[in-house]
């Protein structure tokens, strides 16, 4: 693994810090306005700023596209919340709300829900349609994110 710092755009102002990656567990906080740069909890994005998540993160971006009236939604989104709070040094967890954000779903063609999708490097890595149970959730997850280290 790199020992290079990781670059983390902050999840209140957006600002983009760095941190060193063994020290991502103690919790480091933004310079511009001491939020928690990794909260533990995904981050609800939106078309303004699903760009610079995806274009200035260091660590790998897994997207959460759902809508508030889809039930498989809003029975995943427990457990993906779960897995955004033990692998939160490990990549960063944003949802993106395909009714309140139209050009984000609509750039990435989002056709049905929830759609989980993984970046790297602001590329797209891979894509997995509807709600996994938590076990097969974090393996893929995992799986993936071995694979961009190999």
């Amino acid at each position: 693994m790199s020992t290079e710092p990781v670059q983390i755009v902050c999840p209140s102002c957006n600002a983009i810090n760095r941190a060193p990656r063994e020290k991502l567990a103690a919790g480091p906080k933004c310079g511009k306005c001491q939020a928690p740069l990794l909260p533990g909890k995904p981050i609800n994005a939106t078309d303004a700023n699903f760009g610079r998540f995806l274009g200035k993160s260091s660590l790998p971006v897994v997207v959460d596209f759902w809508a508030d009236w889809c039930g498989p939604c809003q029975m995943f989104a427990p457990t993906f919340a779960e897995v955004a709070t033990s692998m939160a040094t490990e990549a960063v967890f944003l949802k993106v709300d395909t009714e309140a954000c139209p050009q984000t779903a609509g750039l990435f063609q989002i056709r049905s829900i929830p759609a989980l999708m993984l970046f790297a490097g602001g590329n797209f890595v891979a894509k997995q349609q509807g709600a996994l149970p938590k076990p097969q959730f974090e393996q893929w997850l995992r799986q993936q994110i071995a694979g961009l280290n190999s």
